[in-house]
């Protein structure tokens, strides 16, 4: 198991950018998977973005060009990028790891909110 917390979020304006960072207690391989997911109130956890563990990319049509996701191994960290931000991006944002054996880790998630 791998514990991970997330940072970053907040408040923004509408188009604003936030960056979303989610460490790992341990290290993240290239062969894991690793993704965003986020619940608004009231609503189900749905897919931000993922990256399989066969290394497939899968965005939400929400997010397609607007957010990027990202890792960097030497810090075990995944990023979100998120631009053009809208009011209905709002939710809370949680970083899953998986891996081949059974591993499927989440974050305890962070707060972002679009309003003006």
């Amino acid at each position: 198991q791998v514990q991970l917390v997330e940072s970053g979020g907040g408040l923004v304006q509408p188009g604003g950018s936030l960056r979303l960072s989610c460490a790992a207690s341990g290290s993240i391989f290239s062969t894991d998977g690793v993704g965003w997911y986020r619940q608004a109130l009231g609503k189900q956890r749905e897919l931000v973005v993922r990256i399989t563990i066969g290394g497939s990319l899968d965005y939400a049509d929400s997010a397609k060009g607007r957010f990027t996701i990202s890792r960097d191994y030497a810090k075990n960290t995944v990023y979100l990028q998120m631009n053009s931000l809208k009011p209905e991006d709002t939710a809370v944002y949680y970083c899953n790891h998986r891996r081949a054996g059974g591993y499927n880790d989440w974050g305890q998630g962070t707060q972002v909110t679009v309003s003006s």
